[in-house]
């Protein structure tokens, strides 16, 4: 298996970090910004961006969406749908069918 070689880079803030792909996102930026409550804390940043981008920021603008919907936004992935759909149950919401 071949490893991708990693880059040291600096972020408009002055974070340096290394990265092997070309994803521009300081890590330590997306720590400092992840909310600490509400259902957006309980993803990863990849799938909190995927939803922010969609401009999804409340559990009402989520049940707009089907689970396949939601699946396909860049950055989403089968481990965040348990955690949306409790989120959305907790609520007495749940995904468009």
């Amino acid at each position: 298996m071949t490893t991708s070689k990693k880059t040291l880079r600096t972020c408009e803030k002055g974070h340096k970090f290394y990265k092997s792909s070309d994803c521009p996102t300081c890590p330590t930026c997306e720590q400092e910004r992840k909310p600490e409550s509400g259902f957006l804390s309980l993803l990863s940043a990849p799938a909190r961006r995927a939803l922010e981008n969609k401009g999804i920021t409340t559990l009402e603008d989520l049940a707009k969406f089907t689970e396949k919907e939601t699946l396909q936004f860049h950055g989403m992935g089968q481990a965040s749908l348990p955690k949306l759909r409790a989120a959305l149950e907790e609520k007495g919401l749940s995904f468009r069918n």
